[in-house]
């Protein structure tokens, strides 16, 4: 696999404070070219050397795109999805070289899933998500000892979106809970409470609570746990009456939107259909006509009929690319302002080239790779999700 060197620096943690704990996933990068060379490639020159570099590794390497990358990016891929849809693929795919076109906590995911023979690298080790890292580990581990100073935490089930750590989907798997994603997370929950009394939902608070309130759970037995107080900010009482506790986490790019928005668009477009993401905030979700995973919201504009117009709140790159290609649609962002994802933005073509001609070269740069021990727990929590199919 080349020559790879360990790295140390916990900077390439997007938002930690303090270095990884032993939960945390090692990371490896390679010696071979100096990124800083590529910020240097004339632009035009960069799909022909991608392409070519591309061809060079053939069957060896798996390029993965989600849905939120650049358009320059994402067309080199030779998967486009969400995470944990991408992560399979490539886990099926023949490729020895995944090379993850999204965000940290998804080429974990990547890894969790591959088989032994391949490897995970992310083209940009900066791509992380501001939602995951909201969910320390440490913070979780200190939330869990809180809870059963209070109650049987026996009786309380975690479940965790899949936009989370490897540590986090970790701590789930040992605790008998589960993962889930934004299309199936009423199942994950209906299971959750057939073994358990209350849910520890992590590390989004949005999705938690638009998924609970469908589900027909009150809102005022929902509490916010805050990481940075006692008890999370919450009486003894209200942690014990509550059926779902909300980890205090959310999407820096669906937080964005808000009611307000649903207004103007509407005032402004009368026929128009506003479709949102279940990360977006409670009274966003409920102004909605529509909410829809990422691959729920394309399904919906997909299936609709010609000339339906929809206004869509998710990243703008997905809402873009979906107006270029169904044509007989309008298609626009909720949020005029636009909404991009800026880390899932930090991987250029420029990151992706150094990437694969490193790998021409017999270096492997900016591998992801989980610990057996976070790995196995981490997959068995991902396995109980799918055991719900």
């Amino acid at each position: 696999m080349g020559n790879l060197v360990s790295i140390s620096d916990s900077s390439i943690f997007i938002g930690v404070d303090q270095p990884p704990t032993l939960h945390a996933p090692e990371i490896e990068a390679g010696v071979g070219c100096d990124f800083d060379s590529y910020l240097l490639v004339p632009d035009n020159t960069l799909d022909d050397r991608i392409a070519a570099a591309k061809a060079r590794l053939g069957n060896d390497v798996v390029i993965l795109g989600h849905h939120y990358q650049r358009d320059e990016v994402i067309k080199f891929a030779d998967f486009r999805g969400d995470s944990l849809k991408l992560s399979f693929q490539a886990s099926q795919a023949e490729g020895r070289y995944i090379v993850f076109c999204g965000v940290h906590f998804m080429a974990e995911s990547a890894d969790i899933l591959r088989r032994e023979h391949q490897t995970v690298i992310l083209p940009d080790l900066n791509a992380g998500c501001s939602m995951a890292d909201m969910a320390d580990i440490g913070q979780v581990e200190a939330c869990w000892h809180e809870l059963s100073s209070l109650l049987d935490v026996h009786k309380v089930v975690p479940v965790t979106y899949m936009n989370s750590t490897a540590a986090i989907k970790a701590f789930t798997g040992e605790n008998r809970g589960s993962i889930c994603t934004s299309s199936n997370a009423a199942a994950v929950m209906n299971w959750a409470f057939e073994g358990g009394e209350k849910v520890l939902f992590l590390p989004d608070e949005h999705l938690g609570r638009n998924t609970g309130y469908r589900m027909g759970i009150p809102l005022d037995q929902m509490i916010v746990w805050d990481p940075y107080q006692d008890f999370g900010g919450n009486t003894p009482e209200a942690i014990r009456n509550a059926r779902i506790i909300l980890w205090k986490g959310y999407c820096s790019v669906h937080q964005r939107f808000t009611p307000q928005q649903v207004e103007r668009v509407r005032g402004q477009h009368p026929r128009i259909r506003v479709i949102v993401h279940p990360e977006c905030r409670f009274e966003v979700a409920e102004a909605a006509d529509q909410i829809g995973s990422t691959e729920g919201i394309i399904k919906a504009i997909q299936a609709s009929p010609r000339g339906t117009e929809w206004a869509v709140g998710t990243e703008i790159h997905l809402v873009n690319r979906l107006g270029k290609e169904l044509k007989n649609h309008k298609v626009i962002s909720l949020d005029p302002s636009v909404c991009v994802c800026t880390t899932m933005f930090r991987i250029t073509p420029q990151h992706l080239l150094w990437a694969l001609e490193n790998l021409g070269e017999g270096n492997v740069v900016n591998r992801i790779s989980v610990d057996e021990r976070t790995r196995h727990h981490a997959r068995v929590a991902l396995d109980r999700m799918l055991s719900l199919r």
